[in-house]
């Protein structure tokens, strides 16, 4: 396989997958106009709705802007030479292959990070802010960066340095021990993800003793679910959306509710949006997601191991010299449209688990709240109401509202 076949492979694979995005985004937009449908037509008037498709639109230039910088940094990386002057630092720092690939992944993950750093602040103080979102300050925003950019060098330095010396020590049999290596991770993340790696961006306590709590317990008892860990975190930091959410299993499982649903929300509904949660665990949609994950991995790094030792696959991003840490950012390219066509799956599933969990809500607690709480929550983030179904079947891993609805009501 000569290496210029694969950095051609290489090109096709970014501009194409940039071309698909594109037409999805813009068959998407062409929905935004659409009428408000009847089945929300109850909580959005006129001017809100207004509203809503001004910020999707919004959101929409502002992301083509955002992918066309994208496609021309890593073709103008591939073209000039960029990931070679990397490789180059790399190697005048150590001659130790693990620390190369350290500083290769970090110039390259830190400096991207940065690069993009003006737009994600464009996005978060300019248009979240002028749509009423935001609720970051500066200082927060600048800390969560520091914050995020030292668990990217302890963790991913960490589990890269095991990677390669699993390379180094068993050859191409590394791909068995990096995948024993990453299914403890997911499973570890899972479990203390919320108890761990939260509090460090946020704050979390108990749910008050009252009304509500009382209402959750009872519910969690008469279906049989055994629920001690109930958490309020202060989303409202950073924005007014508002979530809930589901972590770990067996001792270590917890509901999380963000202040801000608390707030938006009557009991009832918020009781149909935790009973949608149940519904996942009951119907065991975590653990099918750990093992699709934890299998996917596996043969991710299966075919990786069949193309780590070809040096054409480092020698096509322009470096000098083959390498483990340039053959990863090769293969990571080529390795995308089977990540699409894995997600695509990931997805159709996802979408099937939330049907699943609504149906598990309506048996056993009621349909009209939680179809009460999806529309204030739509609402209040100006959700898309009308998207093209080819971009939900690509991108959604949840049901568009509507159907939602309508199932519920079935």
């Amino acid at each position: 396989m000569d290496k210029t076949i694969v950095f051609y492979c290489i090109l096709f694979i970014l501009i194409g997958e940039f071309i698909l995005a594109t037409v999805m985004n813009y068959l998407n937009a062409k929905r935004f106009k659409d009428p408000i449908p009847a089945e929300v037509a109850d909580v959005f008037n006129a001017e809100e709705y207004k509203k809503s498709q001004a910020y999707k639109l919004t959101n929409y230039k502002f992301g083509i802007f955002t992918s066309v910088f994208s496609l021309l940094l890593i073709l103008a990386f591939l073209l000039f030479g960029g990931f070679a002057w990397v490789d180059h630092v790399a190697q005048n720092q150590s001659d130790n292959t693990i620390i190369q690939a350290l500083i290769f992944f970090g110039i390259i993950m830190i400096g991207s990070d940065i690069l993009n750093l003006p737009f994600s602040y464009y996005q978060t103080f300019v248009i979240e802010e002028k749509f009423g979102f935001n609720k970051t300050t500066t200082t927060t925003f600048f800390i969560d960066k520091l914050k995020q950019w030292l668990m990217t060098i302890i963790v991913g330095g960490l589990i890269l340095s095991l990677v390669i010396w699993f390379f180094q020590w068993a050859g191409t049999n590394f791909w068995l021990y990096t995948w024993a290596v990453v299914t403890v991770f997911i499973l570890f993340m899972n479990l203390f993800y919320s108890k761990l790696i939260v509090p460090l961006f946020n704050k979390q306590q108990p749910l008050e003793a009252g009304s509500l709590k009382s209402k959750i317990e009872s519910y969690a008892a008469e279906v049989g679910f055994d629920l001690k860990n109930i958490f309020v975190i202060n989303g409202s930091k950073r924005s007014t959306k508002a979530n809930a959410y589901f972590s770990g299993f067996g001792k270590e499982k917890r509901v999380t509710l963000y202040d801000t649903l608390i707030n938006d929300l009557e009991e009832e509904e918020i009781v149909a949006v935790l009973a949608h949660e149940i519904g996942h665990y009951k119907r065991k949609h975590i653990i099918y997601n750990l093992a699709a994950s934890v299998l996917l991995t596996g043969v991710m790094l299966l075919i990786l191991s069949l193309f780590i030792n070809n040096p054409e696959v480092s020698l096509a991003i322009g470096v000098d010299r083959p390498s483990f840490h340039a053959a990863l950012i090769g293969f990571g390219i080529l390795y995308s449209p089977i990540s699409e066509i894995t997600g695509l799956l990931m997805n159709h599933f996802s979408r099937k688990f939330e049907y699943e969990a609504d149906d598990y809500a309506k048996h056993t607690y009621a349909a009209l709240p939680l179809v009460a709480s999806l529309k204030k929550l739509s609402k209040n983030s100006l959700s898309n109401l009308t998207p093209h179904p080819a971009y939900v079947f690509m991108h959604y891993s949840h049901p568009p509202l509507i159907d939602r609805i309508r199932n519920l009501k079935a």
